[in-house]
C-alpha cells in the first residue's frame, strides 16, 4: 500500500468510496450548497482554510532567525570569550553591537510583515461556491467542508474536494508529484482501494490546478486536514537559496576568512612583541569584532524591506523580498503582447461568412458559445457577451439551452457547446484557431445555404481574408456547427468532425497610449523586451510595429520545436518577437535565454503561463490573473502596465545598490585596517589601540552606517542591469583598501614623532581612535557614487546628517569628562586637528582618483 495513505484523510478516503449521495448526506450538505449562516458557523468550528506556511513567525522564533547568522553568532562568540577574560567593559560593548543590529533587523522585519500583510490582502485569491443557490466568489480561506465548488480551467483546486459532476476535467498535479503531465478525473465512485491515493479519480487535491475542464464538488476537507495541510512541514523548510542569497553568503565568509587570518597574526605579534598574552588575546577579540560587518544582516534586511514598501506605492506587489534583487538584475523582460502592449479590452468589431460579408447568425452562435460556455472566459468571450440584447432573443424567446460542453484545450485550440432550440434538434457549436476549425469542416454556409467545401477555393479564399484581417490588426477565430444526427446525453471531442464553417468572429484590442513610450523606457535601462505570444504572427507582428517594436523577423512554435536547445539558445538571442507558441515553447525560449547568461524576467496572466513563470527568474503576474498564474510569480502588478514594470525594475537597483555601498565600503574599510593593525603591531611598544577603543570605534562607526538604506542612487548606475560580481568587490577591495592604510601610517607617524607619542598609548590610542572613526564614517561619500562626491552626487540627508553626528561625537569624546577615562582618551594637541583636516582631505582626494582610475581600467559603470 502507498505511503501516501498516511498523509491522506481518512473522511477523503472514505468518500472516494462512497456514492455521491451519501457523501452529501456525511456532510450535511445539498448540491445547492450551504447557507451563509451555515458557512459561517462550519468557519469557527474548522477555521480557515490555511496550510501552515501562511502563519507568520512569532517574535521569539524570528528573534532567534536572526540571531542565527554566522556575523552574528561570531559576535556573540567573542562578547562570551571577552566575559570570561573579565574584560567587562568589552563584553557590554560587543552585546551592545549585537543588539543594536539584531533589534534594528527585527523590528524592520516585524514592521515588513505588517506592510506585506496589507500588500498581500491587495492580491485576490478566490474561489467559485454555490451558496443556497447562488454562485458566489468567496476569498479561498473561508472555504469550509462542504461547501459546492465550482471548477473551471485556470482554477486552483482550493481544498480536498470530492468530483460530484466533472466535463474533460485534467488536474494538473505536478506541485504534490512532480509530474509534468495532467491526470485525468471523473466523478465514477472508486471501486480500488489499493490504489495511490493520489491517482484516485474522483479527488482532486488543494494546491494542484485545473488545466482542462470544468467540474462541480464538494468540499471534504480543508486546511492543515488537506494533503497539502499535512505536508507543511516540508513547505515550510528552507528555500533553496537565490543568486542574492548566495552573494550575501559569499560576502560574508569572505569577511571571515579575513578574520580567520589576521585575529591569530595580530595575537602572535603583540603578544610576541609585548609579552602580556592576555593583552594581546583581548586585543586580537577586539580586531575581530572590528573586522565583522555586523550590520550587513540589517542593511539588507532594512534595503529589500524599504524597497518592497516603495514598489507597492508604484502599485507592484512583492511576494518574495529576494526577488526585488533579481528584479533589478533582469536585463530580458519576456511578455505575452495582450494586456502588455494593447489595452487587453477587446472589442467584436466583425462577425464574416466567407466571402467577407456580415451575417447575424455568426453572431448568434458566437454568443451561444460564449453564454453557455462554463470554462475560464477570456477577453474575447466578455466582448461577444457585451452584445447583451442576444440574451432575450436567442435565451428568453428563442429558449436555446445548454446540453454539453467540450472544455477548450491547448492542444486543440478550440472548444464546442452543444445547444437545443426549438425545434429540439441538438446543434454542436464550435469556436477555435482557424486553422483547426477550417481542417475539421467538411461543408460551408454561404448567404444561408450549405455548400460542399472546395478545399482549394475555399482554403484560399480563406487564408487571403483571414490575412488581411490579421494585417488590419484583428484577432480572428472561426466558427463552425455540426447539426448532431441524434440527440445524446454527453459529447465528446470525437464529435468535433464534419462540421459546417459558418464564419469568421473578428476583434481589435488597439495598442496602449502608453505602450511606445514604455518600450522606449525600458530600452533605456537596457532591459530588452521580446514578444512571446501564441497568436498568429501577422497580428502580432502589426501590433509590435505600431508601438515601435523593431522586428527582423518572426520566430514561430514550429520551428521552436524543430530546434536543438544550442540553436535556440542563438535564435533568441537574435529574435524580438515570438509567435504561435504552445506553454512549453515559452518556457523553452527563457531556458535557453537563460543559458545565455541573461536573467530573465516573464510577464505573464495565463494558464498557459505558469510554466514560464516557474522558469524564470523573476515570475511577474497581474492581480487579475489566474490564481495558478499568481501562486507561480515572485512579483504581481496591480496596474498591467509596462511603466509600472519599469518604475519596479528602478527600485529594484535601487535596492542593490545601497547594498553593494555597504559591502564596498566594509570590505575595503576592513582589508585596508588588517594592513594599519598588523604594520602598528610589529613596531609599537604598545596595543595600537585598546581592545575596548576598538570596539567604540566599531560601535558608532556602525550607528552611522544605519542610515544607508535611505540614500539616493545615482541615475546613471541604475540604467543598467546589476548582478552579483564578487570578482568586481574583491578587485575593489585590493585596490581602495590599502589606501586607508596609507593614511593610518601617515597618523602613527604624526602622533609617534610631531607629539611623541612613544612613551604616551594614551594619546596615540586618541590619535588613532579619531583619525581612524573620520576617515570609516566619511569614506562612505565617496564610496557610494561613481561621480565626484559632495559636487556631482551628494547622499541623502539621513545619510549626511548621521555621518557629521557621529563625527562630531567622536571628536568631543577625547574631551568628556564622563567618557574620556572610561576609554583610555586624552585631549589632543590643537595642531592634530587641522593635521587630521589635511589628512582627511589627502585620503579622500586619493581614493577619489585610485576610484576613477579603477572604473575606468575595469569598465565598471
Amino acid at each position: 500500500m502507498n505511503n501516501n495513505k498516511t498523509t491522506i484523510s481518512g473522511e477523503l478516503l472514505e468518500s472516494a468510496q462512497t456514492d455521491i449521495t451519501v457523501v452529501l448526506q456525511k456532510l450535511r450538505t445539498e448540491t445547492n450548497g450551504l447557507t451563509a449562516k451555515e458557512a459561517r458557523t462550519r468557519l469557527k468550528q474548522y477555521g480557515s482554510n490555511e496550510i501552515a506556511k501562511e502563519k507568520s513567525k512569532s517574535a521569539l522564533i524570528r528573534l532567534i532567525a536572526n540571531v542565527k547568522n554566522p556575523l552574528v553568532i561570531l559576535l556573540v562568540v567573542l562578547g562570551i570569550v571577552s566575559y570570561l577574560t573579565g574584560d567587562i567593559r568589552a563584553t557590554i560593548m560587543i552585546f551592545a553591537m549585537v543588539l543594536l543590529g539584531v533589534f534594528l533587523r527585527f523590528f524592520q522585519e516585524l514592521r515588513s510583515d505588517k506592510a506585506a500583510e496589507k500588500l498581500k490582502r491587495m492580491v485576490s485569491t478566490v474561489a467559485d461556491v454555490l451558496r443556497a443557490g447562488e454562485k458566489k466568489e468567496i476569498p479561498l480561506k473561508e472555504l469550509v467542508p462542504g461547501d459546492i465548488v465550482l471548477l473551471s480551467a485556470g482554477d486552483m483546486v482550493p481544498a480536498d474536494v470530492r468530483l460530484i459532476s466533472e466535463k474533460d476535467l485534467h488536474i494538473n498535479q505536478a506541485a504534490l508529484t512532480g509530474e509534468a503531465l495532467p491526470v485525468e478525473k471523473s466523478a465514477e465512485r472508486l471501486t480500488n482501494p489499493d490504489q495511490d491515493p493520489l491517482d484516485i479519480p474522483n479527488i482532486c487535491f488543494m494546491g494542484s490546478n485545473v488545466e482542462v475542464g470544468s467540474a462541480t464538488a464538494v468540499v471534504v476537507v480543508t486546511g492543515s486536514s488537506t494533503y497539502l495541510g499535512s505536508l507543511a512541514t516540508s513547505l515550510t523548510g528552507e528555500r533553496e537559496l537565490t543568486a542574492f542569497d548566495k552573494g550575501i553568503n559569499k560576502f560574508a565568509w569572505l569577511m571571515i576568512q579575513f578574520i580567520m587570518v589576521m585575529v591569530p597574526l595580530v595575537f602572535l605579534l603583540n603578544g610576541l612583541s609585548k609579552g602580556n598574552w592576555l593583552e594581546a588575546f583581548l586585543f586580537a577579540m577586539a580586531v575581530a569584532v572590528g573586522l565583522t560587518p555586523e550590520m550587513l544582516p540589517m542593511i539588507v534586511t532594512v534595503n529589500l524591506s524599504k524597497g518592497a514598501i516603495s514598489m507597492s506605492r508604484k502599485k507592484v506587489i512583492v511576494k518574495r523580498l529576494n526577488a526585488i534583487q533579481n528584479f533589478g538584475a533582469m536585463d530580458v523582460l519576456c511578455t505575452d503582447k495582450t494586456g502588455t502592449l494593447t489595452q487587453g479590452k477587446i472589442v467584436l468589431v466583425k462577425h464574416l461568412d466567407v466571402d467577407g460579408n456580415e451575417g447575424d447568425g455568426i453572431l448568434n452562435f458566437g454568443f451561444l458559445n460564449s453564454y453557455f460556455q462554463t470554462g475560464l472566459k477570456n477577453l474575447m468571450d466578455v466582448a461577444v457577451l457585451n452584445h447583451t440584447h442576444l440574451e432575450k432573443r436567442l435565451i428568453e424567446e428563442q429558449h436555446f439551452k445548454k446540453i454539453d460542453e467540450i472544455p477548450f484545450d491547448f492542444v486543440r485550440r478550440r472548444m464546442s457547446v452543444v445547444v437545443e432550440g426549438n425545434r429540439n434538434r441538438h446543434i454542436l457549436i464550435c469556436k477555435g484557431a482557424v486553422e483547426e476549425i477550417f481542417a475539421l469542416s467538411t461543408g460551408v454556409e454561404i448567404q444561408g445555404k450549405v455548400l460542399a467545401k472546395d478545399t482549394t477555393e475555399h482554403h484560399t479564399k480563406t487564408v487571403e481574408l483571414v490575412r488581411k484581417l490579421n494585417e488590419e490588426g484583428f484577432r480572428v477565430i472561426a466558427l463552425a456547427y455540426k447539426i448532431m444526427p441524434e440527440a445524446l446525453k454527453a459529447y465528446a471531442i470525437e464529435d468535433e468532425t464534419d462540421m459546417v464553417l459558418l464564419g469568421f468572429l473578428a476583434f481589435l484590442d488597439p495598442p496602449k497610449e502608453t505602450a511606445k513610450e514604455a518600450l522606449e523606457g525600458l530600452h533605456r535601462i537596457n532591459v530588452h523586451v521580446k514578444i512571446l505570444t501564441g497568436d498568429n504572427e501577422v497580428v502580432t507582428g502589426n501590433i509590435c510595429r505600431q508601438v515601435g517594436l523593431s522586428i527582423d523577423h518572426i520566430l514561430l512554435g514550429h520551428a521552436v520545436e524543430e530546434m536543438t536547445d544550442a540553436q535556440l539558445g542563438q535564435a533568441a538571442e537574435e529574435t524580438t518577437v515570438f509567435a504561435k507558441l504552445s506553454p512549453a515553447h515559452k518556457e523553452r525560449i527563457i531556458r535557453a535565454l537563460q543559458q545565455q547568461g541573461h536573467v530573465v524576467g516573464f510577464l505573464g496572466d495565463g494558464i498557459n503561463d505558469a510554466p514560464a513563470l516557474k522558469a524564470a527568474d523573476v515570475g511577474i503576474s497581474v492581480n487579475s490573473a489566474v490564481d495558478i498564474a499568481k501562486e507561480s510569480s515572485d512579483i504581481i502588478l496591480l496596474k498591467q502596465s509596462l511603466l509600472v514594470l519599469q518604475e519596479g525594475v528602478i527600485e529594484g537597483r535601487k535596492v542593490f545598490g545601497n547594498i553593494i555601498k555597504y559591502i564596498k565600503m566594509a570590505a575595503s574599510s576592513n582589508f585596508g585596517n588588517m594592513f594599519s593593525v598588523v604594520g602598528a603591531s610589529i613596531f609599537l611598544p604598545f596595543l595600537p589601540m585598546l581592545p575596548l577603543q576598538v570596539l567604540a570605534n566599531n560601535l558608532l562607526y556602525d550607528l552611522s552606517q544605519t542610515t544607508i538604506p535611505t540614500d539616493d542612487v545615482d541615475q546613471e548606475w541604475l540604467m543598467k542591469p546589476r548582478k552579483w560580481a564578487m570578482g568586481e568587490i574583491r578587485r575593489f577591495i585590493l585596490f581602495i583598501g590599502p589606501i586607508s592604510s596609507i593614511f593610518d601610517y601617515a597618523t602613527f607617524f604624526m602622533m609617534l614623532y610631531l607629539f611623541k607619542a612613544w612613551d604616551n598609548g594614551p594619546l596615540f590610542h586618541t590619535g588613532w581612535f579619531i583619525e581612524s572613526l573620520f576617515t570609516q564614517t566619511l569614506i562612505i561619500h565617496v564610496i557610494r557614487t561613481n561621480k565626484i562626491p559632495f559636487i556631482q552626487s551628494r547622499a541623502s540627508l539621513p545619510l549626511i546628517l548621521s555621518s557629521l553626528i557621529i563625527v562630531a561625537f567622536g571628536a568631543w569624546l577625547p574631551s568628556s569628562s564622563l567618557l574620556a577615562g572610561a576609554l583610555g582618551f586624552v585631549p589632543l594637541p590643537l595642531l592634530y586637528w587641522p593635521l587630521l583636516a589635511a589628512i582627511l582631505l589627502c585620503y579622500m582626494v586619493l581614493t577619489q582618483l585610485i576610484k576613477t582610475w579603477f572604473i575606468r581600467k575595469y569598465a565598471i559603470d
